[in-house]
């Protein structure tokens, strides 16, 4: 081998447009983390001018594949989640996947969630010799506690390694995200982080009239919560940490955003906050931004989106010292952390805020700052990258599954 190969071979892959095959069981309209997460990804990448096939359930009756430049959309059938009907789980379609991708070969499959349609694409792509990457997006075997099937916790972690260590890469959020797993047995595991878009979720969107329908004067300070009302998401001690602040502050006001099968009950026990339901856009931005306190008490986040959002929206964040929280706050600079899993420490924490207005003023401010640094475009880059180089030659290492 002469020179010129051996400094060839040092070169980086050259960037080219890919053809990836993106498999997920749910993406926008549907509203959640995840669906928001890829469906930014899938627009960076299409934006970069590579071909993206998306591989999703059927919606509903009228669902029909998107027709946008450098995106091909395959519709699969689905049947509702328990507990979580607006969403879909996709059926098996292994068959199916690999007549697909015989006839036109993807360059990288990417399988975004660890559902019966996922399974179904990472037996097709190692039946067709394809490079696998997965993204790690939900701690489904920590949920089991709040579900009341904690012996189940073992065994879907144990899912969870069986299928992601089938991949060449699996995609997390952050360090100790991949610290955690790795722990569990996971391998090849790569930090690719998440952003906010900014140009929806910022102060300016702070509105009077809605502040006003809350009962909220312009000193008053409203606590906002934002996800689904769900056993998952700890929403006993929003309430309780609430309760504990308007007893340093009166008159104080709860909100909360979202959706999700503890909401009729918990609207029922306490009809004097404010359940907002459902809220997306520039509605969404606008609930956000007519907050001056975010509580954020989840113990069972990849990341949290809405704790960026609340950021860039310029609240005063109380959050665990955990995902995106630990990685992006600074104590007492852009937020308030609290010991993982305290409860007491969170409240206290809380209470510290309800009768401090500078102090909110300023944490708020300290979040904005930080949140403006975190621009997609740069995420979609390291998604890519990553993708690049998974397509350029890795080894297609598979042990294990059946074919």
């Amino acid at each position: 081998m002469d020179s010129a190969q051996i400094l060839m071979q040092q070169l980086p892959p050259v960037l080219r447009s890919l053809r990836i095959a993106i498999v997920t069981e749910t993406y926008p309209p549907e509203v959640n983390g995840v669906a928001m997460t890829i469906g930014r990804m899938v627009a960076g990448l299409q934006h970069r001018e590579h071909q993206v096939q998306l591989v999703r359930p059927r919606q509903h009756r009228d669902d029909n594949p998107a027709i946008q430049p450098n995106l091909e959309e395959v519709l699969k059938p689905g049947v509702p989640i328990p507990r979580y009907d607006a969403l879909k789980m996709g059926l098996p379609a292994k068959q199916a996947l690999v007549r697909l991708w015989a006839l036109k070969r993807p360059d990288i499959v990417h399988i975004v969630t660890e559902g019966p349609l996922g399974w179904s694409a990472l037996a097709a792509a190692h039946k067709l010799k394809l490079p696998v990457s997965t993204d790690f997006h939900t701690n489904f075997h920590t949920y089991t506690k709040h579900y009341g099937i904690g012996w189940l916790n073992k065994p879907i972690a144990a899912y969870l390694r069986k299928f992601h260590n089938r991949a060449l890469c699996t995609m997390v959020p952050t360090e100790p995200i991949r610290n955690e797993l790795a722990q569990l047995g996971l391998k090849n595991l790569r930090v690719v982080s998440r952003g906010v878009d900014t140009a929806l979720f910022t102060p300016r969107h702070r509105s009077a009239q809605l502040r006003a329908r809350w009962g909220a004067g312009g000193e008053d300070m409203v606590a906002i919560y934002v996800g689904r009302i769900a056993p998952e998401k700890n929403l006993p001690l929003v309430l309780s940490a609430f309760d504990a602040m308007r007893q340093a502050n009166p008159r104080m006001r709860l909100v909360l955003v979202g959706d999700g099968p503890d909401r009729a009950a918990l609207q029922a026990r306490h009809p004097q906050h404010i359940f907002a339901g459902m809220r997306i856009g520039h509605d969404l931005a606008a609930h956000f931004a007519s907050g001056d306190i975010f509580l954020f008490p989840s113990t069972t986040e990849t990341y949290g989106n809405v704790t960026m959002e609340a950021m860039a929206s310029g609240l005063a964040v109380v959050a665990y010292d955990y995902a995106a929280a630990a990685q992006h706050i600074r104590h007492a600079l852009s937020g308030l952390l609290a010991r993982f899993d305290d409860a007491a420490d969170f409240t206290g924490l809380a209470v510290t805020l309800a009768g401090d207005r500078e102090q909110v003023k300023r944490l708020g401010a300290g979040a904005c700052t930080v949140a403006g640094k975190l621009d997609w475009s740069w995420i979609v880059s390291e998604f890519e990258s990553a993708l690049l180089e998974l397509a350029n030659g890795h080894p297609h290492e598979y042990s294990g599954l059946p074919a």
